[in-house]
């Protein structure tokens, strides 16, 4: 089934389209969503926005875990009036536990959605959900493939900090071969110019040797690091993620990489600049101790966080064609 009218290129026209990849934008196209998620943080009176999704149903189809990601949905659709359909864990609550494919599962609640927002163990699922309705679809995750939404308030975040999206350095540590957030981070940068990255891992989870080559041919710099001495000093941001337990096929190997490379007040003291900011998509699971939540260039569980709700209410807006 091909959608009609909805090429995958955004083109600064985002009715009715999928939102898959970070492929999808041109620097305009970001620029555009970031301008109307400012308007919407700067709202004084929130209900003044509830009228915007007014009557508009939205399912949820999350196959795999989520806290924060569905519920930062579920409140940017709820603050604008809308409704929601919440189908959690559908191999064991729905027909999918009969056996139902995922292209049929996406045309059931086609007909109920306005927009479907997918979750899903399976690299390239958001896809083959796009390619099986007309219903708008939003990636929320598709394995270790990508995470758009939250790569889009990551870069939201950023811009607000330092007012521009080029001629950047940030460190990214972690698991960067599982990581899809960083996966999307990596594709929302290498449309700016003069982006520096620091990739900072174990040997075993760097980024694919395809993934790298591709985002170098961007046009955007990588640099490969496997010690903290190598972090470069003053950094705009760092980007810290956690070791993806259930990526990994026993807990011997996960032990083996397991807090490796860990963020606490000794390493912000050598390594970052005063206004380096910390971010980190969460969970974490050790690999930022508590003691640094109180440093003010940690904006994890602050600005990163609330940003996700604005930056997913404006791409709701703009995907259902709303007037603010």
């Amino acid at each position: 089934m091909t959608k009609k009218g909805n090429s995958r290129s955004i083109n600064e026209n985002f009715k009715n389209k999928d939102i898959l990849s970070l492929i999808q934008f041109s620097p305009k196209d970001l620029r555009y969503l970031f301008s109307l998620s400012s308007k919407i943080k700067k709202v004084k009176n929130p209900n003044k926005l509830l009228n915007i999704l007014k009557g508009e149903i939205i399912t949820l189809l999350f196959y795999e875990p989520s806290s924060r990601t569905y519920a930062s949905f579920v409140s940017a659709i709820k603050r604008l009036g809308g409704q929601t359909i919440d189908i959690l864990d559908p191999r064991h609550s729905s027909s999918v536990s009969k056996g139902e494919t995922l292209r049929d599962t996406i045309k059931i609640f086609a007909t109920y959605s306005s927009i479907i927002i997918l979750r899903h163990p399976e690299a390239g699922s958001a896809k083959i959900a796009a390619e099986s309705t007309n219903t708008p679809i939003i990636n929320a995750g598709d394995g270790i493939g990508e995470h758009p939404t939250q790569a889009l308030l990551d870069l939201f975040t950023i811009y607000e900090k330092f007012g521009k999206l080029n001629s950047l350095t940030g460190v990214l540590a972690g698991d960067l071969l599982n990581g899809r957030t960083v996966h999307s981070l990596i594709a929302g940068l290498s449309k700016f110019s003069g982006n520096k990255l620091y990739l900072l891992s174990p040997k075993t989870l760097q980024l694919k040797q395809s993934d790298l080559l591709s985002f170098k041919n961007q046009g955007i710099e990588l640099i490969c690091i496997n010690s903290k001495k190598e972090i470069p000093q003053n950094a705009n941001f760092w980007y810290w993620t956690r070791i993806q337990k259930e990526r990994f096929k026993s807990d011997a190997e996960y032990k083996k990489v397991k807090n490796k490379f860990i963020v606490n007040k000794k390493l912000l003291n050598n390594y970052a600049g005063r206004n380096t900011i910390i971010m980190h998509p969460l969970p974490r699971v050790g690999e930022i101790k508590e003691e640094v939540d109180k440093d003010q260039r940690a904006i994890y569980f602050t600005d990163q966080i609330k940003n996700g709700v604005y930056v997913r209410m404006a791409l709701l807006i703009l995907i259902l064609n709303k007037k603010t």
